[in-house]
């Protein structure tokens, strides 16, 4: 079995925001205590999820070092770092290395198409600039670009490139890369809803956005298709399924932010230019909730 040095239950964390729009710090503590107690090994600071793009430079930093004080030691923090400018991911992956995270997160380079060449020697900059674990994160719908699963194989010859998110949806490609990168890298589901089928074709774990609010569901799943009982994963999996599906049917973190303030753990703000679920979406957002027992 791989070694699994971030665990298989990986969170996308949000940030939660206050109503006029800054971090909420208050609550960053609680949701960090609230993953961790539903069964989160892993937390993702400032990735997508995270609303990445609106996070200031200095903003990220705090992220980083506050999580990682609060997490104290008892699951990992990896921070999102990657953007599409070499030099600056180089620079705020030095800084989080600083801010004591566990690892990095770096997506593929977004807008500027970069070829595979371009990905390698992009992710290799960076990757040796640091002495930190590094999660490569493929998620093509939201780059414009895929990385092959022949650059991929590539960068795990990269001592400390230990962990791929794969978001292409392509079960395919997932399944060439799982049975062609080395045993100690570890290959994630970026899809809640496709986490059974990447793990029936070598996935070790999922980095999730539903983990906010069914944590401990995910684990169980997870458990019982390691201990070969695959029919119980199923049910479980067919269970949550229009959860994973309805966490998304507008932009991430919109629709889990208001699951999350209906449940009491944040405000359901985000940050322009994403805007709030609409009516019919928060009626959805509800049904959910309520059909599912949450």
């Amino acid at each position: 079995m791989t070694d699994v040095q971030f665990g298989r239950l990986v969170t996308a964390m949000i940030t939660p925001f206050t109503p006029d729009g800054a971090i909420d710090w208050r609550r960053v503590t609680e949701l960090v205590e609230h993953l961790i107690r539903t069964g989160t090994d892993t937390l993702v600071v400032a990735g997508t999820t995270g609303e990445s793009p609106t996070l200031t430079h200095e903003e990220k930093l705090e992220l980083f070092s506050r999580v990682s004080r609060q997490a104290d030691g008892r699951v990992r923090v990896i921070a999102g770092t990657g953007s599409n400018n070499t030099e600056a991911s180089i620079r705020l992956t030095k800084e989080a290395e600083e801010a004591g995270v566990d690892g990095v997160m770096l997506v593929g380079p977004y807008y500027n198409k970069p070829s595979q060449e371009g990905l390698f020697r992009h992710f290799q900059a960076i990757a040796e600039a640091t002495s930190l674990p590094v999660m490569l994160y493929n998620v093509p719908g939201r780059t414009g670009s895929n990385i092959s699963v022949d650059t991929m194989v590539r960068l795990t010859e990269l001592d400390n490139v230990v962990a791929i998110k794969e978001a292409s949806g392509d079960l395919s490609q997932v399944t060439e890369l799982a049975s062609r990168v080395p045993e100690r890298v570890a290959v994630y589901s970026g899809d809640d809803k496709l986490l059974l089928p990447i793990l029936a074709v070598g996935g070790v774990g999922v980095v999730s956005v539903a983990s906010h609010l069914v944590g401990p569901q995910l684990r169980e799943m997870m458990d019982a298709f390691f201990a070969g009982d695959v029919r119980r994963a199923a049910q479980i999996h067919q269970r949550y399924n229009p959860l994973f599906e309805g966490l998304f049917i507008t932009s991430n973190p919109v629709p889990v932010k208001y699951a999350m303030h209906l449940k009491g753990l944040c405000e359901p703000t985000v940050r322009l230019p994403l805007v709030p679920p609409t009516e019919a979406q928060q009626s959805q957002i509800k049904e959910l909730l309520r059909m599912l027992n949450l």
